[in-house]
């Protein structure tokens, strides 16, 4: 018999609109996960927080000065204080909430902060409030102007599109199949375009969202199919593909001066408390 196949761990990265910050979150195994601060500046990495289950990352945002966090998670204790399923914010880049709302499922749940202390809450059939907090509040007038569902594309197309990014197209393919396409400008006359799959049968190491990226200018496309997550950093080029994150200079020949900042392969779970 073949031993299992290892995959690398999944990197998902959020970015702080106003300051030079981002909150790295890790997968692997699949039920632990851990977030990581990074310091854009330097390029330096703080570990937060681990924990025993699932971070729906597509539901997840930080806010613009990257001191707060919103997250939504499950991790199956149904008769726990948290039902299972849960909404949280926290001071980034942990995990303990300031503010934790119970959900009991995994409908909806996340949502986006809409300016510093104050957030959207995805809340579809509703959350049952644990825990608040006055260093954050909803913000009850604010409503998505595109719908893409409740659960996570209701919340990360909505991310995309407040980030820069434009909506091309969007195609079904099969019956449980479709493809978005959205694209953001980048440096040296190039656009990078991400290629949002949403699938039932998913290819194998990925979920039934995953993305894939290209580098497209005027009669040339550069295909990277193992980016999983890419962005413009300032006059920069971030990427994660195989568990590492990277970044890199446009040319016109396309990516020049690679540098990989941080390899997440080798991390391991370790129970760490927040500093608050």
């Amino acid at each position: 018999m073949s031993p299992p196949t290892v995959f690398p761990p999944r990197i998902h990265v959020l970015l702080a609109r106003e300051a030079p910050l981002g909150v790295v979150i890790r997968r692997g195994p699949s039920k632990q996960v851990c977030t990581l601060l990074w310091d854009r500046a330097t390029d330096e990495f703080q570990l937060g927080q681990w924990l025993h289950g699932r971070i729906y990352e597509r539901r997840a945002d930080l806010s613009p000065d990257g001191k707060h966090l919103i997250y939504f998670a499950m991790n199956g204790h149904w008769d726990g204080e948290a039902r299972g399923s849960w909404t949280a914010i926290s001071r980034a880049p942990y995990l303990k909430a300031v503010t934790l709302l119970a959900k009991g499922d995994c409908w909806h749940g996340g949502g986006l902060f809409t300016a510093n202390g104050r957030y959207w809450l995805n809340d579809g059939s509703g959350h049952t409030p644990i825990r608040d907090s006055r260093e954050v509040r909803r913000d009850s007038q604010y409503n998505p102007r595109t719908d893409f569902g409740g659960e996570c594309l209701g919340v990360y197309y909505v991310r995309l599109l407040r980030d820069g990014w434009t909506l091309v197209r969007r195609e079904k393919l099969g019956k449980w199949k479709i493809l978005s396409v959205f694209e953001k400008p980048a440096p040296g006359g190039w656009t990078l375009r991400k290629l949002a799959h949403e699938e039932v049968d998913h290819p194998p190491g990925k979920g039934c969202y995953w993305d894939e990226h290209q580098l497209a200018r005027p009669n040339t496309t550069i295909a990277s199919p193992d980016w999983e997550w890419a962005d413009v950093d300032r006059h920069r080029l971030v990427w994660a593909s195989a568990g590492k994150l990277f970044a890199g200079r446009l040319d016109e020949s396309g990516i020049a001066q690679q540098t990989e900042l941080h390899d997440f392969n080798d991390m391991e779970f370790e129970p760490i408390e927040a500093p608050y």
